[in-house]
């Protein structure tokens, strides 16, 4: 049938009315980094874990749908690990990037990043990867009213991202899930490049949590940044996001998208309402510091580098340690101690905060 005419008299065009996909711009931090020959070398000890024979199960940590996390002891050295237990599921090629993803994490040696000390594939096709073992846990429903304690927090996951991404590498699922701690108050990153790997193979809905509540708006819904994802500007935005939950103590934007699992509404409010804010009775400091890393333009906000520079970071005794927080009946001095650190915390200049904030200005300019 030929198409009817117009009053003009020519033939009236067809409207399109396919959609069409946006071109997607290839991240160079969508490929999992290839290690190069001489970093494949087996690593010295204590990198190096024993053998799993060696190895005794104690407890399980937690689980998920695709394994579960052990810790486990050295039966001759007593020393205790982490066990990450994958089920046989995993195809060939999930496989060979979790052996190359592993090869690479053992190259990675930071105090605020977990080590990993390698991988064991047991018959049935059982996959187990050994981990450093965090006696205290994630700290995930943790609160930490304490600024000075935040700061604590906050600085040595920075570092670890500054690490990282020196090294070119994009961990992509910092959340308090993945932010464990020990009985030192030491801090440490985890669920890097094998999680992200795994997510790829569960069911959407049983990874909605980790993978969508902690995303930046770019990486959403790239029509928001012309298609364009950096990956080291989104962990930015989910490290920002996490500080702030431990902050308030509950998931920043709401508790009623967890208790009614509405992330189409979750996924909204990421991409178009304004970034959660700390509480009204939180520092200038602290406030500009979370705004920092809630930027909506990736372009505007500050590398990890940049905001060991802020006032909320730098202005705070490095060696302070979360006594208050990991032990609630620590004696009347630990907890006069971290007052005093409040009380020297809000009285850091605001000269600070503007000079921090002129020069990220600087910064963007250039």
């Amino acid at each position: 049938m030929r198409p009817a005419a117009s009053p003009s008299g020519q033939p009236r065009r067809r409207p399109d009315l396919s959609l069409t996909l946006p071109p997607r711009k290839v991240d160079a931090s969508d490929f999992i980094p290839v290690p190069r020959d001489d970093e494949l070398a087996p690593a010295a000890d204590p990198a190096t874990g024993p053998p799993p024979e060696e190895l005794e199960r104690v407890r399980q940590l937690g689980g998920w749908v695709g394994g579960t996390v052990w810790m486990v002891r050295h039966r001759t050295t007593g020393r205790a690990y982490a066990l990450k237990v994958l089920d046989e599921k995993h195809d060939h090629a999930v496989r060979r990037q979790l052996a190359r993803e592993v090869a690479v994490l053992r190259t990675v040696e930071h105090p605020a990043v977990v080590r990993c000390h390698g991988m064991y594939e047991r018959d049935g096709g059982e996959l187990q990867i050994l981990l450093e073992f965090m006696d205290g846990g994630s700290l995930h429903g943790h609160h930490i009213p304490d600024e000075h304690s935040l700061s604590h927090v906050a600085r040595q996951v920075l570092s670890g991202i500054a690490y990282l991404h020196r090294r070119h590498i994009v961990h992509r699922g910092i959340r308090p899930f993945s932010l464990l701690i020990d009985a030192g108050g030491r801090v440490k990153m985890a669920d890097f490049g094998i999680g992200r790997i795994l997510n790829q193979t569960v069911d959407l809905s049983s990874s909605l949590v980790s993978t969508i509540a902690y995303m930046s708006p770019e990486r959403i819904n790239n029509d928001l940044n012309h298609g364009a994802y950096e990956g080291y500007a989104g962990d930015i935005w989910s490290f920002g996001l996490s500080i702030l939950e431990l902050h308030l103590g509950r998931f920043s934007f709401g508790e009623n998208f967890y208790k009614q699992g509405d992330w189409a509404a979750l996924m909204c409010a990421i991409c178009y309402l304004d970034p959660p804010e700390p509480l009204s009775t939180a520092s200038a400091e602290f406030r500009d510091f979370i705004r920092c890393c809630l930027q909506k333009n990736p372009a505007r906000r500050p590398t990890a580098t940049r905001l060991m520079q802020h006032p909320f970071i730098s202005g705070l005794q490095p060696q302070q340690r979360l006594a208050v927080f990991l032990d609630p009946s620590a004696p009347s001095d630990a907890t006069e101690a971290a007052g005093d650190g409040e009380k020297r915390f809000t009285e850091l200049t605001s000269g600070s905060l503007a000079h921090f904030q002129k020069g990220h200005i600087k910064v963007e300019e250039k």
